[in-house]
């Protein structure tokens, strides 16, 4: 069985800052992480890896050349081998020339049965990728997966909802996006962190997985992000004391004085 996870290398949000005059995100000086949903993911392909060593797992991601320590660091978790698409063309795709550009790659590694990745990437919260892909290599998808397990050729999967989870049974090959409730990402291991120095990490561009720039990147996305923006600090909440009378009526009064009502 082969498995590819789709990972993306992504901003620490807890360090991020916007660039006030600009509104733009300030990128120089911020640590990079493995996006932690993908994470997840790639624990799911290794933990079937663990039940099965003729299984081979292998990562894929999209963006510019430090990505390959991140890719590297997806290899010391135990991952087999590791794909990067990085090219100028790729540059400030959105989620449908992001999709169109990964799904490119996927046919060229070819020959899959499980493709798995994140629900999300926490730089952009869409949900999106995941299901686009699938859609362009037309194989089904369940998202927001928190179980899994491989009945030969089908994967029978835990879908949760709010209110508990869908049991669905799934045709291989087939791809499924990870939430963070299906497991706990392991830590990477000494001999791995050696080995994966060594390993040689495919990158490919454009021409490589025939994909024409018009088709990919800024050009080919029909949604584009003009300014990021903080929302305005709020004020410090106001406590009201006495009784349910004495409040309703100091909470009335304090409206109409900011002309609310």
């Amino acid at each position: 069985m082969k498995i590819l996870v789709c990972v993306k290398q992504v901003p620490d949000t807890n360090e991020v800052k916007i660039d006030p005059v600009k509104g733009t995100l300030i990128r120089e000086g911020v640590p990079s992480i493995l996006n932690p949903d993908d994470a997840n993911a790639l624990e799911a392909a290794l933990a079937i890896k663990d039940n099965d060593p003729n299984v081979k797992v292998s990562v894929l991601t999209m963006g510019p050349p430090q990505a390959c320590e991140m890719l590297r660091e997806c290899l010391s978790m135990g991952a087999d081998d590791a794909y990067l698409l990085s090219d100028r063309a790729f540059g400030g795709a959105d989620t449908w020339s992001t999709s169109n550009t990964l799904a490119a790659g996927i046919r060229k590694i070819g020959d899959l049965d499980i493709i798995f990745a994140g629900r999300q990437a926490i730089d952009g919260d869409t949900a999106q990728v995941g299901p686009q892909t699938a859609q362009r290599l037309d194989i089904p998808v369940v998202t927001y997966v928190q179980h899994v397990q491989v009945v030969g050729n089908k994967v029978v999967v835990q879908r949760q909802m709010e209110d508990g989870y869908e049991l669905i049974e799934v045709q291989t090959p087939c791809l499924l996006t990870a939430v963070k409730e299906l497991n706990e990402p392991r830590f990477m291991s000494i001999y791995d962190i050696v080995d994966a120095c060594g390993k040689e990490i495919t990158v490919w561009g454009h021409e490589d997985i025939k994909l024409s720039p018009e088709n990919c990147g800024l050009k080919a996305s029909p949604t584009q992000v003009f300014r990021s923006f903080t929302p305005p600090t709020k004020g410090k909440g106001e406590m009201l004391n006495g009784t349910a009378g004495e409040m309703s009526k100091s909470l009335v009064s304090k409206l109409k004085g900011l002309h609310v009502i």
